[in-house]
């Protein structure tokens, strides 16, 4: 690890002037469970390393009925899953948040840190795809929203620009009839990274017959995680049965795009994108008529 200086501002206006006019010489620490590891094995090299958890727009967890669930970037996934109002509202993003490492790493890792490191088997993104979030940006030309499917533009890329710092996430307050559930496959129980993963949400009519609307999210079988927008096209409108689930599934099959490494192969994360959603999607309807 090289040597570098060190930062903790109280405002956001504190770190975009320390990012000021540094073109990737800073880091920043919101529980450090991937950039300390980057930084102890020199595959990253910094001059500056800036602590954001002293700022409260970035460690505030918000729940209003009507408006929806704002989490700072900072915050830590443990607070996510223990937070009464998340755990009641927003079931997948427990699913999504308490997959990702140990218990110790959860206490520390944030939502916003497992986005911006951009991975393409993270957990928490495809959650929050589906549930319909907005990453919420600041920068020196102000501030901006993306959907959350935008914000991934390869692996280890992200849609940040220069000078740029991920603030939070807003996710829309949960409508009537609907659910949502995220899993994961991996080699082991746990501890380990995904070799496929999925998420979906559905809104059910009043008789929990027919899916009004639906999102499907994949990943680890692609660059990014994907909104497989043909999934959800797939599902919305339909009377709730097997085969409809499993059109879904095929058109999950049919976006992945994935790599064969250690974890896995080609063949068998293709099979894995069709099994994982029409099991997220059972879950999703569950959750829904509950």
């Amino acid at each position: 690890m090289n040597a570098f200086d060190f930062a903790a501002p109280k405002s956001v206006d504190e770190v975009l002037a320390l990012l000021k006019g540094r073109n990737g010489e800073v880091a920043l620490l919101a529980g450090g469970s991937d950039l300390i590891a980057q930084l102890k094995e020199g595959r990253r090299k910094i001059q500056l390393m800036v602590d954001v958890k002293k700022i409260p727009e970035l460690t505030a967890l918000k729940f209003d009925a009507k408006s929806g669930l704002t989490i700072g970037s900072a915050v830590s996934c443990s607070s996510i899953y223990h937070h009464a109002d998340v755990q009641k509202h927003y079931p997948a993003l427990v699913d999504g948040t308490s997959l990702i490492g140990s218990v110790q790493i959860q206490n520390r890792a944030s939502i916003g840190g497992n986005f911006c490191n951009a991975s393409p088997a993270a957990d928490s993104p495809p959650a929050v795809i589906v549930l319909g979030g907005v990453c919420q940006i600041a920068g020196p030309k102000g501030r901006r929203e993306i959907p959350a499917e935008q914000f991934f533009k390869g692996p280890g890329k992200n849609a940040l620009e220069s000078g740029e710092i991920l603030v939070s996430i807003h996710l829309p307050a949960p409508k009537a009839q609907s659910g949502a559930f995220s899993l994961r496959f991996i080699p082991r129980n746990e501890m380990d990274i995904a070799v496929a993963n999925a998420a979906a949400y559905v809104e059910l009519s009043a008789d929990h017959k027919t899916i009004v609307t639906a999102r499907i999210a994949i990943g680890a079988v692609a660059p990014t995680p994907l909104l497989v927008t043909a999934a959800g096209s797939a599902l919305s409108d339909k009377t709730i049965s097997e085969e409809v689930i499993e059109a879904a599934a095929a058109a999950s099959r049919a976006a992945a795009k994935p790599i064969s490494d250690m974890r896995g192969t080609i063949e068998q994360r293709i099979h894995l994108a069709g099994v994982l959603t029409k099991r997220a999607i059972n879950g999703a309807i569950l959750r829904a008529k509950e």
